[in-house]
């Protein structure tokens, strides 16, 4: 047939050029020259193991009954979760476009028109009923990496939608248990303010006694203006962090409602270093990953524009001028060609992108392997915040413990008479103590927000 002898007689000529293109036609891989790259690659082909803490399902980590459906409502309603999935929709569209450019080509123009000259009283009328296809047939892979590179950007949305589905999982929790520290702090403070009020009732009788001057009512009327004052300051930040909570549900502003006891514990981990194969869960490292393969491929698709390409081209259809000559009735015909394009100066333009392509791939690359370290940096730094919030927990909750018996035992001698203990001791003593239950609520906030960083730093919420 005339298009097999056009395609071998193509071939050919192509093999004359001794062009070897190997570097176009070869699926991505990690490069050989890179440690982090090799350790990657390897782990991904480990197996998943489905009790490591980033790989839980995020309602066996959050399992307070209220997170868990402000969790399930942000999920259906964040706006940053809705453009990634439209990204995914993108890129599938355009990864369908790349899989179609396989396929011929098709258009159909039928046309017509009449003529009449001086010496002729009947008008002349000519058509046509024309059908072309055209076909590029992919000898040195333009069409492949295209299409390898719009697979990959699909892979890079998919892994992307995942580190928002993720973040606005973790970012839930995190405003979640701030709320509720929040609300803990502002009720401790409003306790605290009352209990003052009455100190400033107790420090004007005992002055009235002759037992206190007029510097200890003022102290402790400073004292109890200050709490006033930071209560205001509790009451902006838990605003705030509504108003935050309402733009990741995608609502407007609103007060929120956590549990009482809302707190949050992480299983024991007993080891010093992360496993790479857990690092290599995390959707931002596959994105990452991907973001190199398609730099690969359009490293590729650049090398390609220096070959060849061959098109052939068909058309047919119906027609009554044939020869130049018009005949009643028409006739079919049928055309076809092959066509090889060869470039040989394009003002540099190949050169430059096929440089520009590899600067950009290897730029890829730094990109990559510093998103693997970054990634150990946050799963090392989120461990160590939750061994030591712990430990610090503990400290401070004897602490508070034994502040408030100092505060009991000082208010106490005060009353009696006692000439060693002075007002000062007293609101020093109260001070302290509420300092104290303040760092424990904030310390309680700290080791959520540790458990909550490590599990979306090991990739979870997937």
């Amino acid at each position: 047939m005339k298009i097999n002898r056009i395609i071998i007689s193509t071939a050919a000529a192509m093999a004359l050029t001794g062009l070897a293109g190997c570097n176009m036609y070869g699926k991505f891989k990690m490069p050989d020259d890179s440690q982090l790259g090799k350790a990657y690659a390897e782990a991904k082909e480990a197996p998943v193991d489905s009790a490591a803490f980033g790989n839980l399902r995020w309602q066996e980590v959050f399992t307070d009954p209220v997170l868990t459906d402000l969790i399930y409502q942000a999920l259906d309603n964040n706006k940053d979760l809705r453009n990634a999935k439209l990204n995914v929709d993108i890129a599938a569209a355009n990864r369908l476009g790349a899989r179609l450019a396989y396929l011929p080509s098709l258009s159909l123009a039928p046309n017509g028109a009449g003529a009449k000259y001086f010496d002729v009283t009947d008008m002349s009328w000519t058509y046509q009923i024309p059908a072309a296809a055209s076909w590029e047939v992919d000898i040195f892979g333009r069409l492949l990496n295209s299409r390898r590179g719009a697979e990959a950007a699909y892979r890079q949305t998919e892994a992307y939608r995942q580190a928002v589905r993720s973040q606005i999982i973790g970012g839930v929790a995190n405003c979640y248990y701030t709320i509720a520290m929040l609300q803990q702090q502002l009720d401790l403070s409003r306790r605290t303010a009352e209990l003052w009020a009455e100190n400033v009732t107790t420090m004007k009788d005992l002055k009235e006694a002759g037992r206190v001057t007029e510097a200890a009512v003022v102290q402790s009327e400073a004292q109890y203006l200050s709490i006033l004052g930071s209560i205001k300051d509790l009451e902006d930040n838990l605003h705030q962090a509504n108003n935050t909570m309402s733009l990741l549900m995608n609502t407007m502003p609103m007060e929120w409602v956590t549990s009482p006891d809302a707190t949050l514990t992480a299983p024991e981990m007993l080891r010093e270093e992360i496993p790479m194969r857990e690092l290599a869960a995390r959707p931002d490292i596959r994105a990452a990953e991907e973001s190199l393969a398609a730099a690969y491929y359009t490293t590729a698709g650049a090398r390609s524009a220096f070959y060849p390409s061959l098109n052939i081209t068909a058309n047919g259809g119906f027609t009554n001028l044939v020869g130049g000559m018009v005949m009643n009735p028409g006739k079919w015909f049928i055309q076809l060609a092959g066509q090889l394009t060869a470039p040989l100066f394009a003002r540099g333009q190949n050169i430059a992108r096929l440089k520009a392509a590899k600067a950009q791939q290897e730029q890829a690359m730094n990109n990559f392997e510093y998103a693997l370290m970054s990634a150990s940096a946050e799963v090392s730094n989120a461990m160590m915040l939750y061994q030591k919030s712990t430990e610090k927990a503990v400290l401070l909750q004897e602490q508070v413990g034994k502040l408030a018996t100092s505060v009991e035992i000082t208010e106490e001698l005060l009353k009696l008479g006692g000439m060693s203990t002075t007002y000062l001791e007293v609101l020093t003593a109260q001070q302290q103590l509420l300092s104290a239950q303040m760092s424990e609520l904030s310390c309680n906030l700290t080791t959520a927000q540790a458990v909550i960083n490590l599990y979306q730093s090991l990739g979870g919420g997937r």
